[in-house]
């Protein structure tokens, strides 16, 4: 009777300690929804889907410290990637601040939390759109609101494409000289510079690399500008000279990119 008693109180303890984990989980899950999903925030996804530019919301593809993307799609099967920026979230507002001032663009920007974000979004919205139209693959700017972006998802059925940090490409020598030209098309013609460039922000998909994450992008006209693409042209040569190829001088590369130059 007593190992029987003991078998019982240890279940007991274990169905305790199982409750409260999953009170636990239930509080945290209710929490991410209420950061994430504020009543400004559900009547923006609400007109996107009254007005078809999505026709449902399904669950989370990332997820950051600054933004969450939701997998979504069309009436007509076409997959959607919904960024929502946190509006609840202070943490990158010193962080964002220095890529948006100086950005001829975005002039007497208000400062506090919402309207910094909301134009953090229609900055990420405006990149996209100027590097698309520099023929520089990106995923498509659909839609912007406030601080909800839609965009075109680079994957199938709700599966993202695989960053370069996840899976190298199987030929770097000809991935590395199209991220070259990418970057000499953003500079060139877009009259950005990418800021944040590195195997984390560059995806492989159907034989091509595709450049995303530029909210922080900026105008070559920017204070910040030389200092973001000598960065972004140190990440890269790190990451190719790791795949086993002979990169070119960090100073040839700065070169190709900012002169009309042969590459």
């Amino acid at each position: 009777m007593s190992k029987a008693r003991e078998k019982i109180t240890r279940q007991e303890k274990t169905m305790e300690r199982r409750d409260r984990m999953l009170t636990h989980n239930m509080t945290q899950e209710r929490a991410t929804m209420e950061e994430v999903f504020d009543q400004s925030t559900l009547m923006i996804i609400y007109h996107f889907l009254s007005s078809g530019v999505i026709n449902d919301l399904n669950g989370v593809v990332s997820s950051g410290k600054e933004a969450r993307v939701y997998w979504g799609s069309t009436k007509e099967g076409e997959q959607r990637a919904v960024k929502i920026y946190l509006t609840s979230s202070a943490e990158f507002k010193k962080g964002m601040m220095m890529y948006i001032e100086g950005d001829y663009r975005f002039k007497n920007v208000k400062h506090d939390t919402r309207s910094l974000i909301s134009t953090w979004a229609q900055k990420e919205f405006r990149n996209l759109d100027a590097a698309k139209k520099a023929k520089i693959r990106v995923p498509n700017p659909i839609a912007i609101d406030r601080n909800v972006l839609v965009m075109e998802f680079i994957g199938k059925d709700g599966v993202s494409a695989p960053r370069l940090k996840e899976v190298p490409p199987k030929d770097p020598q000809k991935a590395y000289k199209q991220i070259l030209t990418y970057m000499r098309r953003l500079y060139q013609k877009a009259e950005l510079v990418h800021g944040d460039l590195s195997e984390y922000n560059l995806m492989s998909w159907k034989g091509k690399l595709v450049m995303f994450d530029m909210s922080q992008s900026v105008p070559t006209s920017h204070p910040l500008a030389q200092e973001l693409l000598n960065r972004d042209i140190t990440n890269v040569n790190k990451f190719f000279s790791r795949q086993g190829i002979e990169v070119l001088p960090n100073e040839e590369v700065y070169k190709q990119v900012t002169q009309h130059v042969k590459a």
